[in-house]
């Protein structure tokens, strides 16, 4: 019978920073944001089935609905900007699976999203969970950066496209934003969001 700290070790992730993160019960002080930017740089949107000679990644997403964010809330705060670029956080961990998908596998792949989400909200001063109504603002810059994205990227006409995220009222994405970078590059475009948020953070305190 394994010991309950050797089943436990089943559970980590081990990070290129050194940090170990436990999956079932993640903690904030094993969350890097070098980890998480070298993940996210590195995970495919749209299982890949994009455009161009790089993948679109998770990294460059997370900075286009912070850019729309900034389109529809010029008022936001550091805080709320910063909830809207670690909107997918997670997926550094757990991938990005397609929605249809995530309805097979159901609420314990929820469950785990929501956890380490929160744990990583706690490791950079945030609300553990994204208040309701700025939920609905990430929700809808997210909706809007997805049309986008599959119009312009995964194949979509206009016409389905809109079926399926209704229409992109609000913003146009910068030229030059929806085109796939290389993940160093994304890594890096990331890793500069966050620190400007930073500075805007701590310029407020």
């Amino acid at each position: 019978m394994p010991s309950s700290r050797n089943a436990n070790r089943r559970n980590w992730q081990r990070m290129l920073s050194g940090r170990r993160l436990d999956l079932a019960e993640p903690s904030p002080v094993d969350v890097e944001i070098a980890d998480i930017a070298h993940g996210l740089a590195r995970v495919a949107r749209w299982n890949g089935q994009t455009a161009g000679a790089n993948a679109f990644s998770v990294a460059q997403h997370s900075c286009l609905v912070l850019e729309i964010v900034d389109a529809l809330k010029p008022g936001a705060s550091a805080d709320e900007r910063l909830m809207a670029l670690l909107h997918d956080a997670p997926e550094y961990v757990l991938g990005d699976l397609i929605s249809p998908f995530k309805a097979m596998v159901g609420d314990q792949y929820r469950a785990l999203e929501h956890r380490l989400l929160a744990a990583i909200h706690l490791r950079f001063g945030l609300p553990a969970q994204t208040p309701a109504d700025w939920k609905k603002v990430i929700k809808r810059a997210d909706t809007i950066a997805a049309f986008h994205e599959a119009v312009r990227l995964a194949g979509f006409s206009e016409a389905e496209a809109r079926r399926y995220f209704g229409s992109p009222r609000g913003h146009v994405p910068a030229a030059g934003t929806l085109a796939p970078l290389a993940p160093g590059e994304a890594q890096a475009r990331f890793l500069d969001a966050y620190e400007r948020i930073e500075q805007a953070r701590a310029s407020a305190r």
